[in-house]
């Protein structure tokens, strides 16, 4: 049975499209959790389903995964009792999954996350990851000590010398 709904048609088509690899996506970042996985699959349709008009969304893969990467933060924020630990790479790796520009702006992103990429390996993993964690996936610095297994302090301290490290190479980060 078809759904009649132009919405619902078209969140159908992006579940029957991208189901395996969402699967996967959220599977290798879960790890310990892959029981969930299902449910996590249905809450990011179901979350496509709300928008408005998902017809006019221009990229919907990268939508999907946008919304997915939602999905598993707030999945992770309400299941978790003791602090996450963070690969670092794996956070990396997301920023280089947006497919949402065209080749010459993935080529520049890319030039432009190797050398960032080359200048934070300078830095200690703890130093690198609170800069990571703060200034590119917007967490503030209470989170960032918990995740980290640190204190707000401390998570200050190693942000503060990621920054000063960043513009003693010209690199302003926000």
């Amino acid at each position: 049975m078809a759904p009649k709904d132009p919405a619902h048609r078209f969140v159908a088509g992006m579940a029957k499209r991208h189901d395996r690899l969402l699967r996967r996506f959220l599977s290798a970042r879960l790890r310990v959790a892959v029981a969930d996985v299902p449910d996590l699959i249905q809450e990011v349709f179901l979350r496509m389903l709300r928008v408005p008009n998902p017809e006019s969304i221009r990229t919907p893969e990268a939508y999907l995964f946008t919304v997915a990467k939602s999905v598993l933060h707030q999945y992770r924020a309400q299941s978790s009792s003791e602090p996450e630990t963070i690969d670092v790479m794996d956070v990396l790796a997301e920023l280089e999954e947006d497919h949402s520009v065209g080749p010459e702006g993935q080529l520049d992103a890319e030039q432009r996350l190797r050398e960032l990429q080359h200048l934070l390996d300078e830095l200690p993993r703890k130093a690198y990851a609170t800069l990571v964690l703060n200034r590119v996936m917007g967490l503030p610095l209470e989170q960032v000590g918990e995740r980290l297994g640190i204190s707000r302090s401390m998570a200050k301290k190693y942000l503060a010398r990621a920054l000063l490290h960043c513009r003693r190479h010209d690199l302003e980060i926000r």
